[in-house]
């Protein structure tokens, strides 16, 4: 009564199916959504941003969290 067993290779290749559906599904929608202008950051600090790079500095002090 149980689901039939799937081999390994089958696992996979309905997983990386879904995964392809699903980005196209998204890649789609972002494609629909109006394109919004980020708004300018006031006051911030100069270069770029340090959570993309992993660690915080300040005054010559970096924390990484």
């Amino acid at each position: 009564m149980g689901s039939p067993k799937l081999s390994k290779a089958e696992i996979e290749a309905r997983t990386r199916e879904a995964g392809e559906r699903a980005k196209a599904e998204a890649e789609e929608r972002r494609r629909q959504e109006p394109q919004k202008e980020q708004a300018k950051e006031i006051g911030g600090r100069k270069g770029p941003d340090p959570t993309r790079y992993g660690d915080w500095e300040n005054k010559g002090i970096a924390s990484d969290f």
